[in-house]
């Protein structure tokens, strides 16, 4: 699976969720998207799981990898 990443910590909130979106839509199916970010992003996980339908949720996947960063991958179908 080819995968892109967005290292979100530098954005400010409100542009976060619309560069997210642009960059997920611009995936092929079977690509995924890796966020790096400063808090867990499970309120973006629910919004992509009823907005998206591309959304693989089941192969959703975060890890926290430090007090203030996680990485999260979103797999398109």
């Amino acid at each position: 699976m080819s995968e892109q990443q967005l290292d979100l910590r530098e954005i400010p909130p409100p542009k976060r969720h619309p560069k997210i979106f642009e960059a997920f839509e611009a995936l092929e199916s079977g690509e995924a998207l890796t966020l790096v970010n400063d808090h867990d992003p499970k309120p973006l996980y629910h919004q992509m799981s009823a907005e998206i339908e591309s959304f693989d949720a089941e192969g959703y996947t975060v890890d926290r990898v430090g007090p203030n960063e996680f990485i999260a991958t979103l797999p398109k179908r």
